[in-house]
């Protein structure tokens, strides 16, 4: 990517720790910084930023390319972390430390962020006012490095966290789709139930897409939801649909399977809580060496040049970004 087309967004939601994963690896994201802005005391450290006395939040700085992954997306990826309602701080992290925000570079971010929050106010979704403010971007402090990428360098500990706080279960119950499942076997064929409502798994080599090389993205058969992309698409020699990576890797979430007497990390959709397959450490190196082993069933292809008509318009630039 031309560093020229970079430009830089700053939200906050709370604590940073959370606020990394949502953006970290997605297409067009060079870099998701955790840090402080807002406030008034030059390089603040971590312990008083949280006394609040120094007028900062915490922030995390994300740079982007705006033509593969755009500003808009980055603004639905940001309401969908947070309780934008919250003026006292996020979950059980009280304080102006933690208030939200959403500071903007320029004009268009301006625009692009008031009227997103505009059409939130107007859906309805929350009963109480909307208090995230949207602020002219400030000198942005990169916290101390322990801080960076928490939720790698200490994943169990993150996990612990998003959990205890109240974050995770606010964003299940909020900003979830609910599914009908009382209609989805009139909508599903009975392979497709079995296999996103039952927990089932296809049979290898007798399934439509594992031998699948048209160009396009893979979407939740059940709710829509993007999950993957021909792009990360490969023959593992498994007889099921194989990906390196997902789309958007808060698209899906991972949960520790122990039937059948084995011990393997789940993947489902994070909305329609559909299960569509498992992911393993033996994909390709090169690609990071996951495989996720998808069952087709699970998902429905959209071909690229049908993306726009389907409502994918925003995800063609992912067949431009390498």
């Amino acid at each position: 990517m031309n560093n020229n087309n970079f430009e830089k967004a700053t939200f906050a939601g709370g604590c940073f720790w959370c606020m990394v994963e949502p953006f970290d690896e997605q297409p067009g994201i060079e870099t998701v910084v955790s840090g402080y802005t807002g406030g008034t005391t030059e390089n603040p450290t971590y312990e008083e930023v949280c006394s609040n006395t120094t007028g900062h939040v915490e922030a995390v700085q994300i740079t982007f390319d705006p033509a593969v992954f755009p500003y808009k997306r980055l603004l639905d990826v940001f309401w969908q972390q947070i309780d934008p309602t919250d003026p006292g701080g996020q979950f059980n992290d009280r304080g102006e430390s933690y208030q939200t925000a959403i500071f903007f570079h320029n004009e268009e971010q301006k625009r692009v962020a008031e009227d997103s929050k505009q059409k939130l106010e107007e859906s309805g979704k929350f009963k109480k006012p909307i208090v995230t403010e949207i602020l002219p971007a400030a000198t942005f402090y990169p916290a101390e490095e322990k801080h960076q990428d928490y939720y790698k360098k200490q994943s169990f500990h993150y996990r612990l966290y998003k959990k205890g706080s109240g974050r995770e279960d606010f964003i299940k119950n909020n900003w979830s789709k609910k599914i009908d499942k009382s209609t989805l076997k009139e909508k599903l064929s009975p392979i497709q139930y079995q296999v996103t409502q039952e927990n089932g798994t296809e049979t290898p080599f007798q399934n439509e897409y594992w031998d699948h090389d048209k160009e396009g993205i893979y979407v939740d058969v059940v709710s829509g939801e993007p999950l993957f992309s021909s792009q990360d698409k490969y023959d593992a020699g498994c007889g099921w649909p194989s990906f390196t990576k997902p789309i958007d890797r808060t698209n899906v979430k991972e949960n520790m399977d122990t039937t059948h007497g084995m011990r393997r990390i789940e993947i489902r959709s994070k909305d329609a809580d559909s299960h569509l397959g498992h992911v393993f450490e033996d994909g390709p190196i090169e690609k990071g060496g996951l495989r996720y082993c998808m069952n087709s069933a699970a998902m429905r292809f959209i071909p690229k040049d049908e993306m726009e008509s389907e409502g994918y318009g925003d995800l063609i630039n992912l067949f431009n970004a390498k």
